[in-house]
């Protein structure tokens, strides 16, 4: 797979608690912007469920 997904990307890094500072993309790029996405989707759900004591 030479594709590569962005947002699937951040999401990926969330799980594996990769913070959102290491985003590997150039800042201001649609890229950055994807994963950054991502990455928010995963960590406020995981941030969600820790408060709740899931």
């Amino acid at each position: 797979m030479t594709d590569r997904d962005p947002f699937a990307e951040g999401e990926r890094a969330a799980r594996q608690n990769i913070p959102a500072e290491a985003n590997p993309y150039s800042d201001g790029s649609d890229e950055y912007a994807l994963w950054s996405a991502g990455h928010e989707k995963i960590a406020s759900a995981m941030e969600a469920s820790e408060s709740e004591g899931i």
